[in-house]
């Protein structure tokens, strides 16, 4: 088997093809990866590391049409990681945002369905939805967007569904909620908060701190991106949802606790533009599938700020090129 990763080399996409290639799937033992990724700012060789030569690497965008149909023939799946993802930067710039999100993904299902590519799956996020006051969203829930981040993925999402229902292409989507873990990018909120502690600086919190959010470990998303990759049907949407439902001032005074501070080290600052007050998806369907998550919060978010404390070196660079 052959895969192609776009955005392999990001926070998700990197866990992904590690785990893959360290035999935590064994579904695709002895499978051949190719990562396809345009190493931005959040693109980072060094997240492949530890499998580093037993990969195949294409430097690239996934807007260029014409590197895709010379990369994509001959792959029996691909899995489309490769999006902008920060909302902050999306309200600052929300150009590169609908280039990447809407354009790119539109760029790698035209060149799947020119390749004949069996199995197709984007990867997407609970914020198409909006905000949820109470309850849970299922698959079938409208999308909302609110954010120049959440509008591309939105809109990457339905024309994805449309290669399906026009063409046929199989391709399935999956959306999850707030990831963390080890390697990823230290302007999202979890590694920020890790990392400003560890420095001895304030860490910023939004406005009341009472923003709810849906925390997965990285390691359970990329396990339920590979139920959907293994058997996931052409044109379905699958949720993959985490094991806390967080206010983020809960999250607050849990990485605080972690790190032995106390609030003494937050700094209230003005609250995000648009910034929705809750989410939350119902995984119902992922779970008759067989899939559940098995990191719990507590264990992980240990786990999380043992890899930051013993890995300086891989975030003090990355904040300091900010």
């Amino acid at each position: 088997m052959r895969l192609l990763v776009t955005g392999g080399a990001g926070f998700i996409g990197s866990h992904y093809v590690r785990t893959l290639l360290s035999g935590g799937y064994p579904a695709f033992a002895g499978a051949t990866v190719t990562v396809l990724d345009a190493l931005t700012y959040a693109g980072n060789l060094a997240n492949l590391d530890p499998v580093e030569g037993r990969y195949e690497l294409v430097y690239g965008d996934i807007c260029d049409a014409a590197l895709l149909a010379d990369v994509v023939p001959g792959h029996d799946l691909v899995i489309n990681f490769a999006a902008e993802s920060h909302v902050d930067r999306s309200i600052e710039g929300p150009a590169a945002f609908v280039r990447t999100n809407v354009l790119g993904a539109q760029t790698v299902m035209q060149a799947c369905l020119e390749a004949g590519v069996p199995k197709v799956v984007q990867v997407s996020t609970d914020e198409v939805y909006g905000s949820i006051d109470e309850g849970s969203w299922t698959e079938d829930a409208p999308l909302h967007p609110r954010s120049p981040y959440s509008a591309a993925k939105a809109g990457g999402d339905l024309i994805a569904m449309a290669y399906a229902v026009t063409h046929g292409l199989p391709v399935s989507i999956t959306r999850c909620g707030n990831n963390y873990g080890p390697y990823q990018f230290p302007e999202k909120v979890i590694p920020l908060f890790l990392t400003n502690l560890l420095e001895g600086r304030k860490i910023p919190l939004y406005g009341d701190g009472g923003n709810v959010r849906d925390w997965i470990h990285v390691d359970d998303h990329c396990r339920g991106i590979q139920v959907v990759a293994e058997r996931g049907q052409p044109g379905e949407i699958y949720h993959i949802a985490g094991t806390a439902e967080l206010t983020n001032l809960e999250l607050t005074q849990r990485i605080l606790d972690q790190l032995g501070a106390d609030w003494s080290s937050v700094e209230r600052v003005p609250d995000r533009k648009g910034h929705d007050r809750r989410y939350s998806l119902d995984d119902s369907k992922l779970r008759s599938m067989g899939f559940a998550p098995e990191t719990g919060f507590d264990e992980g978010i240990a786990a999380t700020v043992k890899w930051y404390a013993d890995n300086e070196a891989w975030w003090k660079q990355l904040k300091g090129a900010r």
